[in-house]
């Protein structure tokens, strides 16, 4: 921070920059986090692409489930026949050519019922249902993640238009002290020297200011990207709130990680497909039993002797049974190595179970660290307060340099400056540790 207000105030100096001033906006948008929250949702592009996932994957689950029912097929043909050649005294000789019904007709349909098939079918219900459960998980991820986005853009927006009020309201004050200096120049107490010092701060303050107005436009325009709004539109924030969450323990935030942390139930959702895929596998080794069936209308009536040029029907029902021998050598090296994924799946989730501990444990840590950051510069604030005072009064009393007073002027305002971006960043901390738990 110190270096951040520091090169504010030099840009003074170094540069010379414009303001950059758009067409004025007809409209001001007064906006809530909450209402920025679902601005973003309903304009985040990855968010209907996760939702269409979830209805795929739902769709999905349905279409297995219609697997039970039994495959219906219904045919029919129509086919010509030639006349049956005989070759009574041998294939090189004359045949005799004995007359044939020659058109030939069939219409039907067959059913096949699966009855057992290794569990199977089960298996790819769970499977698919084990999917939609990781795309609703991921779907979720999404949500939180365009929150967290969206309310470090709206934090940023919210820390420089405070910082504007700062440099603004230091600005007047640092008016009013050059033209107390001024009259003591006139009066022959001071020097011109500190006279033309108070007047560069003051180009330097004026110069921050002006970085900070475009640091404004730059972060309102990152958040109306995300919200889905015209760039030019004027967004204004909610004041920060200076309540913070200090009963939530470690032990609290990490209980709600396990419960709710994305990556965590991913993973856990991976292993369990894991382990369907090696039961999928070992399920190549058992039979299958169907139920089957056929139904059909027929001429010429072929299926009893004699032979004669009339429609008939028949219908078949029956149960089928089979068994593959080769599975028994075919599948070994499948299971192996289907269970050598499923015991990679399971190192894969203790790996993730680490790492969202790891991550818990840093953002509250951060979280923490930033409290402490607001006391500190809280105390700060009152101590630089305190310190200008008094060097005020004893540079006008002819006891301080002007240097001095200078310098606790920067300090004052530079404080002023932690402590806003202190709530700020405890206030980011706060909502990413929220979003690594899975609770945003």
């Amino acid at each position: 921070m110190k270096i951040y207000v520091a090169g504010l105030l030099m840009l003074g100096i170094s540069s010379t920059i414009s303001a950059q001033t758009g067409n004025p906006v007809k409209d001001t948008i007064r906006l809530s986090l909450k209402d920025a929250w679902q601005k973003a949702e309903e304009n985040s592009r990855h968010i209907r692409i996760n939702t269409i996932n979830v209805d795929i994957a739902e769709a999905e689950v349905k279409d297995a489930r219609r697997e039970r029912l039994p495959e219906i097929e219904v045919k029919g043909s129509a086919e010509k026949a030639s006349n049956i050649p005989i070759y009574e005294n041998g294939i090189f000789s004359k045949p005799t050519q004995h007359e044939v019904i020659h058109t030939l007709y069939r219409a039907g349909a067959d059913f096949y019922l699966n009855i057992y098939n290794g569990n199977k079918l089960n298996l790819k219900i769970k499977e698919n249902q084990t999917l939609q459960k990781i795309k609703d998980i991921q779907k979720e991820q999404s949500v939180s993640d365009i929150h967290y986005k969206t309310a470090a853009l709206y934090l940023e927006l919210q820390k420089t238009l405070i910082f504007r009020d700062l440099i603004k309201q230091d600005i007047t004050d640092q008016k009013t002290q050059l033209k107390e200096i001024q009259t003591l120049y006139k009066n022959g107490v001071v020097l011109k020297s500190d006279v033309l010092r108070i007047e560069l701060e003051l180009s330097k303050r004026k110069m921050a200011l002006v970085t900070i107005e475009n640091d404004i436009l730059i972060a309102m325009q990152k958040l109306n990207i995300i919200l889905g709004i015209p760039d030019e539109q004027t967004v204004i924030p909610e004041a920060p709130f200076n309540q913070w969450n200090e009963n939530t323990t470690y032990n609290d935030y990490l209980k709600l990680a396990l419960e709710h942390s994305f990556d965590y139930h991913v993973s856990e959702q991976q292993t369990e497909l894991s382990m369907i895929k090696l039961k999928q596998v070992k399920a190549n080794v058992r039979p299958k039993i169907g139920m089957y069936g056929e139904f059909y209308f027929a001429n010429p009536q072929i299926f009893l002797y004699p032979y004669n040029p009339y429609w008939y029907s028949l219908g078949i029902v029956g149960i089928k049974a089979s068994f593959s021998i080769s599975s028994l050598y075919h599948n070994t090296h499948k299971v192996k190595a289907a269970r050598l994924e499923f015991e990679k799946e399971e190192e894969v989730h203790k790996d993730t179970e680490d790492k969202v501990r790891q991550q818990v444990k840093e953002a509250y840590l951060r979280y923490q660290e930033a409290l402490e950051q607001i006391k500190v510069a809280e105390a700060n604030v009152a101590q630089a307060k305190e310190n200008a005072r008094i060097i005020r009064n004893t540079y006008f009393s002819q006891t301080s340099l002007i240097t001095e007073l200078l310098d606790a002027d920067i300090q004052l305002l530079q404080t002023k400056f932690e402590l806003e971006a202190a709530k700020i960043m405890a206030q980011n901390n706060y909502y990413l540790l929220q979003n690594i738990t899975g609770v945003l």
